[in-house]
């Protein structure tokens, strides 16, 4: 492998830093010890600035780049956004509706609490999700099919496999253009 960069950032494989480098996990670093990264990175990702800088913490983080893409707000190095978990609220989602087809089993022999094969729906024990018009085609009584989520947060990760980030403490010291 060729040289690395000081403060280069490099996906690995395996569960460990290798010599040289250090886990992207947010960690703080005495300046005394490591000038020549604390230059490059200053505090951009934590620290005093007068005797520890941090690394970057890539812990159920993405990468992504500096700027500002077409519609999109800029970024800057060292920038941290986005939100593990989100609550939907009813007004953002689209109006919609669950159909359900229910037909009662006329042979009590064939009315189980579990389906079995030639089984029909029927109302649980002790409720009646039918309303009491005795129409055919006619409405569930309310509560028949509750609402979900109950203003609980749902997970909001995009795909992901599991790689180190880690960051090259020594190298070659990279020259601006």
């Amino acid at each position: 492998m060729s040289d690395s960069f000081i403060g280069e950032i490099q996906l690995f494989g395996f569960n460990f830093a290798p010599y040289q480098w250090a886990m992207c996990q947010g960690q703080l670093l005495p300046i005394s010890q490591n000038t020549v990264l604390f230059s490059l990175l200053g505090t951009q990702f934590g620290g005093d600035g007068r005797a520890s800088f941090g690394l970057p913490n890539f812990q159920g983080n993405a990468a992504c780049a500096q700027g500002q893409g077409a519609g999109l707000s800029p970024r800057n190095v060292g920038d941290s956004f986005g939100e593990p978990a989100v609550t939907l609220l009813a007004t953002e989602m689209p109006a919609h509706g669950h159909a359900a087809l229910v037909y009662n089993q006329g042979d009590a022999a064939k009315r189980h609490g579990t389906p079995l094969a030639g089984d029909a729906v029927i109302s649980p024990i002790g409720a009646d999700a039918f309303t009491g018009n005795g129409t055919t085609n006619t409405a569930f009584a309310n509560g028949t099919v509750g609402s979900s989520g109950g203003g609980q947060p749902h997970a909001n990760s995009q795909p992901y496999l599991a790689l180190n980030f880690c960051i090259a403490l020594n190298g070659v010291f990279p020259q601006r253009p």
